[in-house]
């Protein structure tokens, strides 16, 4: 492109103000800026400041001048690789935008830099083609991914470039997290050995009674997300699938039959891959022309995604890579693909059970009530959802089709690949903390004075199961309180010293 406009001062970048006036962009700005790329901005993006300050904002991380960068490509690849990471979606479409004489230039300059080779790399990786060079014979080896800036996986050495590819994923799936403080203050929590310790404590009759009763709460919290109250035996049904969740491994296959389970009435549904586009929306009263909120990846790229998917989730459960992280990854990823008609969502929160529990995260035989967890935080989990699907909606075109779906127009594959998880991370990992902090102890110590209750209804009453169960139910629906009503139909043979004894026991064994 010849001389390129990196040295330009811009007030406003893609709607964004910047901090300051007189302000030059930096790394992936800039290269998005000069060769106009048509992707997702990244969650921070770059600017140099003419003050000698180095700060941050909500969106802009702000250089002195002593870091900006040369004004060339190399330059500002440079910086972001330094200061930025690795934004596989805006590098592809760099790539795809410049020569690849340019990229011939960067590594004949420097053969054996660091960031050339690393480059180097992420050119013949994500172009999927190897240049017309040599291998490199001599120089230490250095890690595609800055474990600095994110979340790197076990690496492999890649002896043609010397460096150590520690992407966590693989061409076809490759999200990416960034080492934020409340990840790492989240990590630091130990909350895989926090629950293994206190169920580990419990007696098995009791932690087996436990592992059903949680499935069943996650099957019905679910179905709830997604706004349905299906029949006891349908989440029954999908409490069983989900307490088989990392036993087996992830195959085409294997997501078939978990749709199968998930959609009962199979009349009204295309069961399998998705033939044609998908949208998440509303349609226009008028016309019935769809209003997206989130639009699927195209039919045409779902066994590819799906492939790389699975092969990301085998690779992550042979390592140390965090277990919620991964979950986050994966889970999140397949939802942003929607690649069935139907069951997508339920099918995604069994994913987060899946790779937690082939992980080794939670302990064997239990599945954390994780779903249970988001529906309380509903509307914290929609806008996570937004904040993937809603930047990308000005990426995708597409076309209304006769029966009211979507047809995309243009190439759209890497939105789904490649793409910051970060938001997704913190928010399963803060759900995942909330589950065994406050609610599996909560769930645990209902369980453990549900049976004291029963045991001392036993002592003192003649009472059919189904009647000490329901004045349970009563009980702890009312905090400790018998309601009027039960009062005066299900329980009115009791006599008042005796309601007054129950809700005292009630009272000292809940501790409320």
């Amino acid at each position: 492109m010849g001389n390129h406009p990196f040295s330009q001062t811009v007030s406003i970048f893609h709607e964004l103000a910047l901090p300051e006036g007189g302000m030059k962009l930096a790394g992936y700005a800039a290269l998005i800026q000069v060769y106009d790329l048509k992707v997702p901005l990244p969650a921070r993006l770059s600017a140099i400041s003419s003050k000698h300050k180095k700060y941050e904002t909500e969106q802009w991380a702000v250089f002195t001048p002593k870091h900006n960068p040369p004004e060339t490509l190399i330059g500002h690849l440079t910086f972001a690789l330094k200061y930025e990471g690795v934004d596989l979606g805006i590098l592809s479409a760099l790539f795809h935008a410049i020569k690849k004489s340019e990229v011939l230039a960067i590594i004949a300059d420097e053969p054996t830099g660091q960031y050339s080779r690393r480059i180097w790399f992420l050119y013949e990786w994500l172009m999927e083609t190897q240049l017309d060079i040599p291998d490199i014979s001599a120089g230490d080896y250095v890690d595609v991914l800055d474990d600095r800036i994110q979340f790197a996986s076990a690496s492999t050495p890649s002896k043609r470039h010397r460096v150590r590819n520690n992407l966590p994923g693989s061409i076809n799936f490759c999200p990416l997290i960034r080492r934020t403080e409340k990840l790492e203050e989240l990590m630091a929590l130990g909350l895989s050995d926090k629950a293994k310790k206190s169920l580990g404590s419990m007696h098995p009759d009791v932690l087996a009674r436990a592992a059903a009763f949680l499935l069943l709460k996650d099957s019905k919290a679910s179905y709830a997300i997604e706004g349905e109250r299906p029949p006891h035996n349908r989440a029954e049904r999908w409490g069983r699938a989900l307490g088989q969740a990392g036993q087996q491994q992830l195959t085409l296959e294997e997501f078939l039959r978990l749709q199968n389970i998930v959609i009962e009435d199979q009349r009204f549904i295309h069961m399998g891959w998705r033939i044609e586009g998908g949208f998440i929306g509303v349609h226009d009263r008028a016309n019935t022309i769809p209003i997206p909120d989130h639009i699927s990846a195209r039919h045409q790229d779902i066994l590819k995604l799906v492939s790389g998917l699975i092969e990301t989730d085998n690779k992550l459960s042979q390592t140390s890579f965090d277990p919620v992280l991964a979950s986050a990854m994966i889970a999140f990823g397949f939802v942003f693909i929607h690649p069935f008609e139907d069951g997508n969502g339920r099918i995604h929160r069994f994913l987060i059970h899946h790779v937690l529990a082939e992980m080794g995260f939670a302990p064997k035989g239990i599945v954390f009530p994780v779903s249970a967890t988001i529906l309380e935080r509903i509307d914290e989990y929609r806008q996570v959802l937004e904040s993937y699907s809603k930047p990308r909606l000005s990426f995708i075109q597409w076309k209304p089709t006769a029966s009211g779906n979507v047809e995309v127009t243009n190439e759209t594959i890497n939105l789904y690949r490649y793409f910051d998880a970060t938001a997704q991370a913190e928010f399963l990992y803060d759900c995942v903390r909330q589950t065994i902090e406050t609610n599996l102890p909560e769930e645990v110590m209902y369980l453990v004075g549900h049976d004291k209750m029963r045991s001392w209804i036993d002592d003192h009453f003649d009472m059919p199961d189904r009647q000490a169960e329901l004045l349970i139910s009563f009980l702890r629906q009312g905090q400790g309180k018998l309601s009027n009503r039960a009062l005066g139909k299900e329980f009115s043979a009791l006599k008042e010293d005796e309601v007054k004894m129950i809700e005292a026991a009630f009272l000292s064994i809940f501790s409320l």
